[in-house]
């Protein structure tokens, strides 16, 4: 599963809301950026919370919005709050929901009734790598030694991840040992039903690896509990340069798990618009770039159309490996 991004920027449609906004006498500043509220379809501490508080952070420190609100929504794996975001459009018009690749896997295997189709695509703004991890004590010491002992036996090779089977973590583990030329099906994938518990499971022993974001696998090392063996972009990341790629050990496999923003259904497009502008400046701020570089995120940049052009190419692509895999009929 091969996945790239590139930024590119929407002058003509940003040039034509401003054109229209001075012609009506408002400041799009103040009428766009009053406020932002961020729904967040998990707890605190995961993937989905970080990025939406690390762009609201950015937003307010450069001044590109004046108020910033968060609210956390669990359940239904991100279901109960696409499903509030739809039935609460009226009221919800300052609000952005933050999603990922997950909505796209969760909507396949209907976790959920509702796609991305439900809702605005306003745009993906940052990228997440998978990464690999083992104990600090594991006897493994590079990934090309799991892939020896897994193509002598698959089943010797346990493999952690934080949610069901069928969910991301196990997809990247299956893309990635298919790419070192085993069977995508022969993955021995222990679901865990939170990043926490599969973490244990690692430390304890039950398993030898542990599939999971390359930010949190920096988080993760940098508390000293474990080593990241590989991760899935196309170039090591500054964040840890001494982390190799799948791509460069020999295997043809990268992975990006995108992270970014819907609106809900039925906004207009002056206000889809004015929230594309704001998290397109927000690049060029230090607040931003300070955010991002803590992570270990990657910039991408894909708004309104070519969000969502990408989501339905992701669609086909996740669909064809969760076919394989027989999670889909």
């Amino acid at each position: 599963m091969v996945m790239s991004f590139s930024r590119k920027h929407s002058k003509k449609l940003l040039a034509a809301v401003l054109t229209t906004c001075i012609t009506a006498g408002v400041s799009l500043q103040a009428q766009a950026l009053e406020s932002i509220h961020f729904l967040i379809p998990g707890g605190a501490g995961g993937g989905w919370d970080s990025t939406a508080r690390g762009t609201g952070e950015a937003l307010l420190k450069s001044g590109l919005v004046e108020t910033i609100s968060y609210e956390n929504m669990s359940g239904g794996g991100g279901g109960k709050a696409i499903a509030h975001l739809i039935e609460t459009a009226d009221q919800k018009q300052d609000a952005l929901m933050v999603n990922s690749t997950p909505i796209v896997i969760r909507s396949l295997s209907k976790v959920f009734p509702q796609s991305f189709r439900d809702l605005t695509p306003v745009a993906a703004t940052i990228g997440d790598f998978g990464a690999f991890v083992v104990k600090k004590d594991s006897k493994y010491t590079t990934f090309k030694e799991v892939v020896a002992d897994y193509k002598k036996n698959p089943r010797s090779i346990k493999i952690a991840g934080g949610s069901a089977r069928g969910s991301m973590d196990h997809l990247v583990a299956a893309m990635a040992f298919k790419a070192t030329g085993g069977d995508a099906r022969q993955v021995r994938y222990v679901a865990y039903d939170a990043g926490g518990k599969a973490m244990a499971g690692l430390l304890s022993g039950e398993t030898q690896l542990l599939s999971t974001g390359f930010s949190e696998a920096l988080a993760l090392a940098d508390a000293g509990e474990v080593r990241i063996l590989v991760m899935t972009g196309t170039e090591r990341n500054e964040a840890a340069p001494e982390v190799p790629t799948l791509k460069e050990l020999g295997y043809d496999a990268v992975f990006v798990n995108w992270r970014g923003f819907f609106a809900a259904p039925g906004i207009d497009d002056v206000q889809k618009a004015e929230f594309v502008s704001a998290l397109e400046k927000m690049y060029d701020t230090e607040a931003w770039e300070n955010v991002r570089a803590r992570n270990g995120w990657t910039e991408i940049f894909k708004p309104d159309t070519q969000f969502i052009a990408f989501l339905e190419e992701q669609e086909k692509e996740i669909g064809m490996l969760m076919r394989e895999l027989g999670f889909l009929k």
